[in-house]
């Protein structure tokens, strides 16, 4: 039950970086015993707001209160050490180190000056099996999936015991029955009197979980509710937006051609079924699977990024070479990876750097000087086509959000003037609704243009929404296959759960 007093207020908060606004004037309040829900598109100045809050920025203009008492964060040390625990959408873990010392880092028990291992694990152990969530303590990071990485974050902010707790897309990578773990967490909390801010552009995960909600867009406040009861969806979308999107997927149907990219018998290290398909010209293809089903493990030795074992690959009938990502490019085969923080962007490099990086062999001149008017007409011609938020071409991508990231990545094959088969994967993870909607009409302009498309998506509406046709797969081997007036979420849902399983419909983006 939520108490009267605020536990945390932004007063005023105005933020500006070089040739950017984030946050102009911005204040609302949480309270003890809550969730509230904090909504907009990307780069609306949310994750600015919980910097502000972690530590990592310092607000230009205005105040955080705690309980009344105005705090002044210099560094995200200031914050922990009031009771602040922040989860931001862009993990930060260190991938060397066991999921233990990640939760006990600095914090490790020692005996005798030495670290006390057994110890750490007994502890370890004891804190992941009281809060129901099954990690093993001696895992690397590294060798975990995205969604596992992720709820090490999350269990490191709850063994903090803050009184205050902000998520930013907490479940954007996590399985269905980790999502279910995190709700269970998440009333736990609020029980206990925490309270939370809520970051997420699933809608019906801000009106299952949160008790009111504040809206921004371009860096302002432009809503607060209360309370969600008799708020619809539309409402939400179009604060947020700034208008009525309509049909957020907008599928367009298109001509297919002959048979684009084909897949035989492929296998690799984490591909020891033959895994086989075909797409065609124009053609969208859906691949959906639980955490773990091999859908990105397949992509990834189709691509050539991880070893080909066995099995070939050919576009327009011209054989691509095993685990050679250069062979694959040239055909005309590319891939845009689900982890874009890690693998898909060149963080220390500009906007213009990232979107013109593979296709800079069209902008040499003379073969060896790159022609810097053209790569700047390139990046200026897709920052505006997809709206990707950003002061200027020149600014390094590391500081877009998640989503102008994303749709930098993108132009970046479209860019690409032989593109026939590109595979996307996760296209719209930590995306708000307006940019998702930018997103598949990019997918759906380069079908019309005979590109074969192949996009991996854990999120059912979605693939529902945009694919021809649908692939399931489920522990490393096609399971199904649907044409787009034969699948539904049961049918589909059920193809790709192990035997046995409940085939209950997933939640809704």
């Amino acid at each position: 039950m939520a108490t009267t007093a605020p536990r945390l207020e932004f007063r005023h908060i105005g933020k500006t970086f070089p040739g950017v606004r984030a946050l102009g004037d911005v204040g609302f309040s949480v309270r003890a015993g809550s969730v509230h829900g904090l909504l907009g598109e990307n780069g609306a100045g949310k994750s600015t707001m919980m910097k502000i809050l972690g530590g990592e920025y310092i607000p230009d203009e205005g105040e955080v209160a705690i309980d009344g008492e105005v705090m002044h964060f210099r560094k995200a040390a200031d914050a922990i050490a009031a009771g602040v625990a922040v989860i931001h959408q862009e993990l930060q873990y260190v991938p060397e180190l066991s999921v233990m010392e990640n939760l006990l880092l600095g914090r490790l028990p020692t005996r005798f000056g030495l670290v006390d291992r057994r110890a750490a694990l007994k502890w370890t152990r004891e804190r992941l099996d009281a809060l129901g969530v099954d990690l093993d303590p001696r895992a690397r990071l590294k060798s975990l999936s995205i969604g596992q990485r992720q709820m090490v974050e999350i269990v490191k902010a709850i063994l903090r015991d803050a009184k205050i707790l902000a998520l930013d897309e907490p479940t954007s990578s996590l399985s269905h029955r980790e999502t279910e773990v995190l709700f269970r967490l998440v009333n736990d909390l609020r029980a206990q009197g925490k309270a939370m801010i809520y970051i997420s552009h699933r809608l019906d995960e801000i009106f299952e979980l949160c008790d009111a909600a504040t809206i921004f867009r371009d860096g302002r406040k432009v809503a607060d509710f209360d309370t969600l009861e008799g708020v619809t969806r539309d409402t939400l979308v179009q604060r947020m937006v700034g208008r009525d999107i309509g049909d957020i997927f907008g599928y367009k149907p298109r001509e297919q051609g002959e048979v684009r990219l084909a897949v035989k018998g492929v296998t690799g290290r984490a591909v020891q079924q033959p895994v086989s398909f075909e797409v065609r010209a124009g053609e969208i293809v859906g691949f959906f699977g639980l955490v773990g089903a091999g859908r990105s493990e397949i992509m990834r030795v189709v691509y050539g990024a991880d070893r080909r074992l066995g099995g070939d690959v050919t576009v327009d009938g011209r054989a691509v070479k095993a685990s050679h990502i250069r062979d694959a490019i040239r055909s005309g085969l590319v891939f845009c990876p689900e982890d874009r923080k890690e693998d898909g962007i060149i963080g220390v490099r500009s906007v213009s750097e990232n979107i013109n990086i593979s296709a800079r062999r069209n902008h040499l001149t003379a073969g060896l000087f790159v022609n810097d008017r053209n790569e700047a007409r390139t990046a200026d011609t897709y920052i505006e086509r997809l709206r990707i938020r950003t002061p200027h071409r020149k600014q390094e991508i590391r500081l877009l959000s998640g989503g102008n990231q994303q749709k930098a990545v993108l132009s970046r094959w479209l860019a690409e003037k032989d593109l026939r088969v590109l595979i996307v994967d996760e296209p719209t993870r930590g995306i708000d609704v307006g940019a998702k909607n930018e997103i598949y009409n990019v997918l759906y302009e380069l079908a019309a243009r005979g590109v074969a498309v192949v996009m991996i998506s854990s999120e059912l509406p979605e693939v529902l929404g945009v694919a021809d046709r649908v692939i399931t797969m489920c522990r490393g081997r096609i399971t199904a296959q649907f044409n787009r007036g034969e699948a539904n979420e049961e049918n589909v849902l059920a193809a790709a759960l192990p035997e046995g399983a409940s085939a209950t419909p997933m939640r809704n983006a």
